[in-house]
């Protein structure tokens, strides 16, 4: 796993949307993973500002989302279809067509994850995943003790997820969902990149966990230690716990020219 260190949430996201613009450039049909959450915004935001100022076209990309929440109608303005228009869809020309969100009003929940898994399936697997990582470790909504071999599925969110998602729905954890679908550990796994994106000091421990700490369910996250082109970008405050930093810094420093964005 590689992993890069700046000094703001601004300079990562830069780093994290100067790689995925890459990747739609060079492949412009290339099939992306989005993630929700506060962390990718500032990320989505300069996707959007190289798209409208720099021509960045995504007119032959395709998406799936991670997950969503069983029981909010797209319409719901606390819906991750709700948040990745609000953030990214209405703002680039990514086709209606090639948007891929579960449904979480679906009548039959584990036929839905199935046709999930399929329609990734269809259109070549997934070239790029972004992802958050909570405060325990979990990827998606990949709760600590998710198989770490899971496929796209129901879970039941925990109450630590749920108090931390709270802030989105006015502070009232009454709001939030008790279950959501999410792409599992090893649908995740399955994705030819993982970008993962952390910021802030809550986010430490999580962090040192998954990327020094032992391969364990208990933070899923700690897997993409085995995934052949992980990068994880993070902080200063994210990577307060880390025992390396000085080496994850000379080894960004000295990559060669034809590594970077």
């Amino acid at each position: 796993m590689e992993i890069i260190i700046q000094p703001t949430p601004p300079e990562g996201s830069i780093i994290a949307a100067r790689i995925i613009a890459k990747l739609v450039r060079t492949k412009p049909d290339c099939v992306l993973g989005l993630a929700t959450g506060s962390t990718p915004i500032p990320t989505y935001r300069e996707l959007v500002r190289m798209h409208r100022e720099e021509g960045l076209d995504f007119s032959k990309v395709t998406t799936f989302n991670l997950d969503e929440y069983v029981g909010l109608p797209p319409e719901h303005p606390q819906s991750y279809h709700a948040f990745m228009d609000e953030h990214f869809f209405a703002h680039v020309n990514v086709p209606r067509a090639n948007i891929h969100i579960p449904d979480g009003m679906a009548a039959d929940i584990p036929a839905e994850c199935a046709r999930y898994e399929a329609a990734i399936r269809a259109a070549g697997g997934i070239d790029l995943q972004i992802l958050g990582i909570g405060t325990d470790g979990h990827i998606g909504f990949n709760e600590p003790t998710s198989s770490l071999a899971s496929r796209t599925r129901i879970k039941t969110l925990t109450e630590q997820t749920r108090a931390d998602n709270a802030r989105f729905f006015e502070g009232d954890l009454s709001k939030v969902p008790f279950h959501c679908i999410t792409m599992g550990v090893g649908t995740i796994m399955e994705s030819r990149q993982v970008l993962m994106l952390a910021f802030g000091a809550n986010k430490a421990d999580a962090i040192a966990e998954a990327v020094e700490g032992p391969i364990t369910s208990m933070n899923p996250a700690t897997v993409l230690q085995m995934h052949p082109v992980a990068k994880c970008i993070i902080d200063e405050p994210a990577a307060g716990a880390l025992k390396k930093t000085v080496y994850y810094r000379w080894v960004f420093d000295h990559k060669p020219d034809w590594q970077r964005w």
